[in-house]
C-alpha cells in the first residue's frame, strides 16, 4: 500500500502564525505614517495582507506540486535567464529612494532580487545535483556556478542593494559546503572577498557611514547615528513586556520605515523581550523544520534545495534582527513574512510552499 504524503504541519502552522503576526504588526508600525502620507491608515495592512492572500494561494500549489518538476533543464534556464531579464531591465526603470530596485505596476511594486534568490537556490540544487561526485571540479562545476552567481550578485549590487547580493552569497556557501565542496575554496574566496567588500564600503559615503554609525553611533547622534541609536531606544524601552501593542512611540517618524526593516524594533518595544523571544523561537522552529526536510530528503536536489531555501529565510531573519540590535552594520532587508513588502512576502511564501512538498518526501 503506498505511503500517504502528509507536510509538516509545524512548519505550515508557524509561517501561517508569523504571516498573521506580519500583519498585524505591520499595521501598528505604520497606521499612523499612512494616515500622514495617503490620508488613509489602512493603506500599508490591506497591500500586505493582499500580497499574503497570494502568497498563501502559492503555498497551496506548490506543496501539492512534486518539487522535482523543479529539477529540469526546461524549468532552471529559462528562469535563470528571466532573472537575468528582470535584474537588467529594473536598471533603466525609474529610481526610487536613489535605487534601481522596483518595478512599479500600478498599486504594486516588484524586486526583481527578492525572485533572484530563489531562483539561485534551484539553480544550484540543480547544478550540484548534476555534478554530484565531481563538485570540486574547478572547470566543469565551480567556475560555471561562480559565473552565474557572480553575475547575478554583480547586477543586484549595480541597483545597488548590497544586502540581497550578501544573502545571494550566504545561499551559495551554504549550498556548497553542504554539497561538498572542499574548504580550501571557501578560504581563497573569502580572502578574496575581502578587498572587494573594502572597496565596496569604503568608496561608498553611505556605506561608510553606515560603519562609522554601527562603530560609534553615539559620535553622531542626530546624523549617521540617529537610525541605530532610535532602535536601542524602541527595544530598551519596551522592557520585559513591552509597553502595549499599538503604544509604540519610536514608530511615529523617529525609526525609519518601522513597517519594514525596523519592524523587529517595534515587536521590541510594543510587545518587550518576551515578543522578541516569540519571534525567535518561531523561526528557530522555521530552522529546524527546514533542515529535518533536507536530511530526510532521498535525492540529493532535495536535500540541496531544502538546505538552500531554509538559510534563504532564516539567514534573513538573522541579518535583519541582527541590525535592529546593532550587531551587525544596517543593512534594508527585511524580516521575512513579518514586514511589509509584497514581493519578498510572495517569494518567501513560494519558498515555503516547496519546502513543504519536499517534506512530503522526506524519510
Amino acid at each position: 500500500m503506498a505511503r500517504q504524503l502528509q507536510s509538516d504541519k509545524i512548519l505550515f502552522v508557524a509561517v501561517v502564525g508569523l504571516v498573521l503576526f506580519g500583519a498585524l504588526m505591520v499595521f501598528s508600525a505604520s497606521a499612523v505614517t499612512a494616515a500622514d502620507r495617503y490620508n488613509n491608515g489602512d493603506y500599508f495592512l490591506v497591500r500586505q495582507l493582499a500580497w499574503a492572500g497570494a502568497g498563501l494561494i502559492a503555498v497551496a500549489i506548490l506543496m501539492h506540486m512534486d518539487y522535482r518538476r523543479l529539477a529540469s533543464p526546461l524549468v532552471v534556464f529559462p528562469a535563470l535567464a528571466l532573472v537575468f531579464m528582470l535584474l537588467v531591465v529594473v536598471l533603466f526603470m525609474h529610481p526610487t529612494n536613489n535605487a534601481h530596485r522596483w518595478f512599479h505596476l500600478g498599486v504594486a511594486s516588484f524586486q526583481p532580487s527578492e525572485l533572484a534568490k530563489i531562483i539561485l537556490t534551484v539553480f544550484l540544487a540543480f547544478f550540484l545535483e548534476l555534478r554530484k561526485g565531481e563538485v570540486n571540479d574547478w572547470k566543469h562545476t565551480l567556475a560555471p556556478i561562480m559565473l552565474v552567481a557572480g553575475v547575478m550578485g554583480l547586477l543586484v549590487l549595480k541597483e545597488p542593494d548590497l544586502g540581497t547580493t550578501l544573502a545571494l552569497g550566504m545561499i551559495l556557501v551554504a549550498m556548497l559546503f553542504c554539497a561538498g565542496v572542499d574548504l580550501r575554496y571557501f578560504v581563497l574566496a573569502g580572502l578574496g572577498a575581502v578587498p572587494a567588500l573594502y572597496w565596496l564600503i569604503f568608496h561608498s559615503t553611505y556605506r561608510h557611514n553606515r560603519i562609522t554609525a554601527f562603530l560609534n553611533p553615539y559620535s553622531d547622534p542626530l546624523g549617521k547615528g540617529f537610525h541605530i541609536l532610535q532602535s536601542y531606544i524602541a527595544v530598551g524601552t519596551g522592557g520585559i513586556t513591552g509597553v502595549g501593542l499599538m503604544e509604540g512611540k519610536q514608530k511615529l517618524f523617529f525609526l525609519p520605515e518601522p513597517q519594514t526593516d525596523f519592524i523587529f524594533a517595534v515587536v521590541g518595544e510594543e510587545l518587550g523581550l518576551i515578543g522578541c523571544v516569540a519571534v525567535v523561537a518561531v523561526f528557530a522552529v522555521i530552522l529546524v523544520r527546514g533542515l529535518r526536510a533536507s536530511a530526510g530528503c532521498r535525492d540529493d536536489f532535495g536535500r540541496l534545495l531544502a538546505l538552500g531555501l531554509t538559510v534563504m529565510i532564516v539567514g534573513q531573519a538573522l541579518v535583519n534582527m541582527s541590525v535592529v540590535l546593532g550587531l551587525v552594520p544596517t543593512k534594508g532587508i527585511p524580516l521575512p513574512f513579518v514586514s511589509y513588502g509584497g514581493s519578498s512576502l510572495l517569494v518567501n511564501l513560494v519558498a515555503v510552499g516547496i519546502l513543504l512538498n519536499i517534506s512530503q518526501q522526506a524519510s
